[in-house]
């Protein structure tokens, strides 16, 4: 047990260290998904985060170099109660191990991941920082103070100049808006039939419009909405102009853009398990999600926001749209990369709004 996590509320967890030494500070969150940490650590939305996976198995079936959702690893650090440093499968390429001495993430086993994860819960979304058991607990507990998060992950994260993603025989062009975009949104996007040109979160109205899209998409991506500006007032901008549709942050961004708030919630929802009741059809969706804020529904009786979505577990706002402008979000990751699959339905709406848009309807 040569490593270990101290939290900001003091207590210290002893762990055996995998992948990198390096020492970090960061916010740690749990995730309850049963598969997918390939998908977790290439995420964006994870930057500046340690992930907590509550399922006790990790790393069993390896990295594939197909399974990606970005060319970035997103998190600081990953813990995991049992790491398999032998995978059983045929597609694998390395070991998660490997992975994370490659990109300079350390990674933590033989922990209490039920332990830590219900003080998560009941305490709240907290630093943590993993170092060398020698660390002292002074010392320890000095640096979590000194810590300041940095305000700018999307800058970090977005592209730096557009690139496109094309289809065979497209039907549509569409524009992205880059906070932090995962693959399996471009590819769910291409199996519809779209042509899809990604661009930086601070590319201007008029470059969009230059591009004559049929829609515009906001991706997901990490960190308060409220530090995005730029994105938001580009919104206000667009909206009424092409279909829009957004996902995670770019909901919150659709909200705020709107005159609604967000909030901080007190440990996130992230997993593949989340019941969300769509409130236009009365089905229920099992729902992949991954994210720290929420939309108030403060002021929303004297807005043009429709509330389409409930989170059953704590009511929080899933969807909105506004019926007129032909825009519309989700919380939750339709496009869920390992699962689950109850919500694509979402990217023939949209592709439904820009035919309607094309036609004159």
């Amino acid at each position: 047990m040569n490593r270990k996590l101290v939290l900001q509320n003091g207590v210290e967890l002893a762990a055996k260290g995998f992948g990198s030494d390096r020492e970090v500070i960061a916010e740690l969150v749990f995730n309850t998904s049963m598969v997918g940490y390939q998908e977790i650590l290439s995420d964006p939305s994870y930057t500046e985060q340690i992930v907590v996976m509550t399922y006790p198995l990790i790393g069993n079936y390896g990295i594939i170099d197909e399974d990606y959702e970005s060319k970035l690893i997103g998190p600081k650090g990953l813990i995991v109660r049992e790491y398999n440093d032998k995978p059983s499968n045929f597609r694998y390429t390395k070991t998660l191990n490997e992975l994370l001495e490659e990109n300079d993430v350390p990674g933590l086993t033989h922990l209490d991941t039920r332990r830590l994860t219900r003080i998560l819960r009941d305490e709240g979304a907290m630093l943590g920082l993993i170092c060398d058991a020698d660390v002292t607990h002074e010392d320890a507990m000095a640096k979590l103070a000194a810590y300041s998060a940095p305000k700018d992950l999307v800058a970090r994260v977005s592209c730096k100049k557009k690139w496109y993603s094309r289809c065979a025989n497209p039907r549509f062009n569409v524009v992205a808006i880059d906070c932090g975009i995962k693959y399996n949104i471009i590819r769910e996007l291409n199996r519809y039939g779209c042509n899809v040109t990604i661009v930086p979160y601070n590319t201007s109205f008029e470059t969009i419009l230059a591009l004559n899209p049929d829609g515009i998409f906001l991706s997901n991506g990490p960190g308060d909405p409220e530090n995005v500006p730029e994105v938001i007032d580009l919104i206000r901008r667009l909206q009424g102009k092409k279909p829009i549709f957004g996902i995670c942050l770019g909901h919150q961004l659709i909200a705020l853009a709107n005159g609604l708030k967000t909030y901080k919630l007190k440990f996130g929802h992230r997993g593949a398990n989340h019941p969300v009741k769509n409130r236009l059809t009365g089905k229920v969706e099992i729902t992949s999600q991954n994210h720290s804020y929420a939309v108030s529904t403060e002021g929303l009786e004297n807005s043009r926001v429709e509330i389409t979505h409930i989170n059953l577990l704590d009511q929080t706002v899933e969807g909105l749209r506004i019926k007129e402008d032909r825009i519309f979000s989700t919380q939750y990751h339709p496009e869920s990369s390992a699962g689950p699959e109850d919500s694509k339905y979402l990217f023939g709406l949209f592709v439904s709004h820009m035919e309607a848009m094309k036609e004159g309807r």
